[in-house]
């Protein structure tokens, strides 16, 4: 619509603005000294919100961090959208490795660099000034509410308790997402499903304390040496995970579900000169695109242990500690696959050392159907906006809540990311495209539109 085009172009500088106050702010929920950084962030959502116009806006309290709710009602009997985000973000280390602060937000090359960027400040904000566009034009015909969480980086271990507690506060006919990806500008795509997740911690000990490795290398098993040999068996030589029974409940994608992703453009070469590796590597017998979507995998996140500061230490250590994460595919099931690892570790751990294993958080795998309301609308809005119709793709991130939405509010979730997988999410130099940004905040209108028009 020309009234809603015509009032972002005299906007957008503001919008943009607006957007790097947010960044600036360092709301790392991982991190307890950022605690006073998440409710500042978590205010500023509030009043951003009321400022776009909504009846009211509140920030709830959780054991963790407060959850912000807007709700906009124009009239009960009408279609209820909930938009679900978060303005939590992951730490920003390795520090050495960003080109800029990664709370200092600069925009260069039309691109908008700072923690949070796209994940999910961005695109949480598209959201609040298509809400903005929305009313100033005198064009909203649904109800909106906001749920914005401030924990979805640490696996959302309140929000359930929250949603559990406020089903009549939440309810609606659906859930919009935008915590996720597109192919690109020139291709749009929707995620109809994104995978769950499995996050562990394995520490394994070996001496009582810090040897000297001359003395006593060789006669005590080296706890870094072993960790590595445990994770090591985790894939056999097809890169096929080997873990008892983490198969077992996976859903095998049908053929026709398999050419439909093998149509969606790719380009390998592209793919790892972007990554600057030179091969791609992943489980025999499948595409990147389906090692990325259909597929299950376990990932090592982190591993130290000994001594890591500057100059040589010849030390034999006592510990040494692995995170590790396991992404799963519909029917697989957090809690079940979260005790095969830990099982797993500890039965394969040598008598030289003892192992602890414990679950940091998960997540449930969830798929949206392509036949809902939900995505037709949004499906509408992007073709509508981009002059093509997306391609349905799967995503190979998590978003723990998914599932947990749709038991507690009985409504169907649809995910409209305007993102790239190319934007650096959870890495240094974090990245947002000013165009994506406003190609959301200008598709988003439609959505609203068109699912009210569907009712």
């Amino acid at each position: 619509m020309q009234v809603w085009k015509d009032y972002q172009e005299k906007n957008k500088d503001r919008f943009l603005n607006e957007l790097l106050e947010l960044l600036r702010i360092p709301s790392v929920s991982a991190k307890s000294e950022h605690k006073d950084d998440m409710i500042k962030c978590a205010e500023a959502v509030k009043q951003r919100l009321l400022e776009a116009g909504v009846d009211k806006a509140e920030l709830y309290p959780t054991e963790g961090h407060p959850v912000v709710y807007a709700e906009k009602i124009i009239d009960p009997s009408k279609p209820t959208v909930l938009v679900y985000g978060h303005y939590d973000v992951q730490p920003a280390e390795p520090l050495e490795l960003w080109k800029s602060g990664p709370f200092e937000p600069v925009i260069i090359d039309g691109k908008i660099f700072a923690r949070g960027s796209c994940d999910d400040k961005g695109q949480v904000y598209m959201h609040v000034k298509a809400l903005e566009t929305l009313i100033q034009t005198n064009t909203l015909q649904n109800n909106i509410k906001f749920c914005i969480e401030g924990e979805e980086e640490v696996g959302s271990p309140n929000l359930g308790k929250f949603v559990a507690s406020h089903k009549e506060l939440l309810k609606a006919d659906c859930i919009l997402i935008s915590d996720s990806a597109m192919i690109s500008l020139d291709t749009p795509s929707i995620d109809i499903g994104v995978r769950g997740l499995s996050y562990i911690e394995v520490e394994v000990t070996g001496p009582n304390r810090d040897l000297h490795s001359g003395v006593y290398g060789g006669a005590v098993a080296n706890p870094i040496t072993i960790l590595a040999k445990m994770i090591a068996t985790c894939h056999d030589e097809n890169n096929h995970i080997t873990i008892p029974g983490f198969y077992d409940d996976v859903v095998v994608s049908t053929e026709e579900e398999r050419k439909l992703m093998a149509a969606a453009p790719f380009d390998a070469k592209e793919y790892s000169d972007d990554l600057g590796v030179k091969e791609l590597w992943g489980e025999k017998g499948f595409s990147t695109n389906e090692r990325t979507g259909i597929r299950p995998t376990i990932e090592l996140n982190g591993i130290w242990g000994g001594y890591q500061g500057e100059g040589a230490k010849t030390v034999l250590p006592s510990k040494a500690t692995a995170k590790i994460s396991a992404r799963l595919v519909p029917n697989q099931s957090s809690e079940k696959i979260t005790e095969k690892l830990l099982a797993y570790f500890k039965s394969i751990a040598p008598a030289s050392v003892t192992v602890s294993a414990f679950e940091h958080h998960g997540g449930e795998p969830y798929m949206t159907p392509i036949d809902s309301k939900a995505y037709q609308a949004a499906a509408k809005a992007m073709e509508t906006t981009f002059g093509k119709k997306p391609i349905p793709v799967r995503g190979g991130g998590s978003i723990p809540i998914c599932a947990l939405f749709e038991k507690e509010l009985g409504i169907k979730i649809v995910f409209m990311g305007f993102g790239l997988d190319s934007d650096n999410l959870h890495s240094p130099n974090e990245k947002f495209n000013v165009e994506n940004f406003y190609k959301g905040i200008e598709t988003i209108p439609y959505f609203h539109k068109f699912f009210t028009e569907m009712q």
